[in-house]
């Protein structure tokens, strides 16, 4: 599939997930006519304790920030209050391949 499809978010939902639920952020899942998919914002819970590191609290602040801040936007974009209220906003998902690159709320039709 590549292009761009018209869907809804199915599930939305902040607290841990990502890789092997190791993260904490911003999760969401979308579906469509015969399409499924995930996305996930956020960033490793635990700190920096190596010099051998290669990521610094500062990449995991600004993770973080990120995600607060997708979060901010989708809601005022859907007209929402809390993350549970996206459930059911329609969304327009672009792909490349099976790849997920970007989506946004349908702010067109709300």
């Amino acid at each position: 599939m590549t292009g761009k499809e018209l869907g809804r978010i199915s599930s939305a939902r902040f607290g841990h997930g990502g890789y092997q639920d190791a993260q904490i952020g911003l999760s969401f899942s979308f579906e469509g006519e015969s399409w499924g998919v995930q996305d996930f914002k956020g960033w490793w819970t635990q700190s920096v304790d190596s010099k051998g590191a290669q990521w610094t609290e500062e990449d995991r602040d600004r993770h973080y920030a990120e995600a607060v801040r997708l979060l901010d936007d989708t809601l005022r974009a859907a007209k929402k209050t809390d993350v549970a209220g996206l459930v059911g906003v329609p969304v327009e998902a672009t792909f490349e391949g099976s790849t997920l690159k970007s989506w946004r709320v349908l702010t067109e039709v709300l």
